[in-house]
């Protein structure tokens, strides 16, 4: 069940980074690929970080979706399906940084 509940959270990491490489920020893009390595290790705090980048990783999405209509709209273009993705995405990613949280299961131990 550990690695199940992390696997979306993998997924949001690599797409962010993804969406990082593309606008040539690759400082950010190693940092995503440097909190594969926390995301599997089982401490809460080491969770808190990946979970927060993640939250952090939806708000970009939404600021780019924002930005996307915005330069849509400017050259009179469709924009409905730039949102419809972008908002997937977004909700994908704020979906796995929810299910990073700790557990009743987890808060016994």
């Amino acid at each position: 069940m550990f690695a199940v509940r992390r696997l979306p959270a993998l997924f949001a990491l690599l797409m962010l980074g993804a969406h990082f490489l593309r606008s040539g920020e690759l400082l950010l893009v190693l940092l995503c690929l440097a909190l594969l390595v926390p995301l599997f290790i089982p401490r809460p705090a080491a969770q808190a970080t990946v979970r927060w980048v993640l939250a952090f990783g939806a708000l970009v999405w939404l600021w780019t979706l924002a930005q996307g209509i915005r330069q849509r709209l400017a050259f009179d273009e469709p924009w409905l399906r730039l949102a419809l993705i972008l908002g997937a995405v977004a909700a994908f990613t704020a979906w796995a940084a929810w299910l990073l949280r700790r557990g009743k299961t987890e808060e016994k131990r």
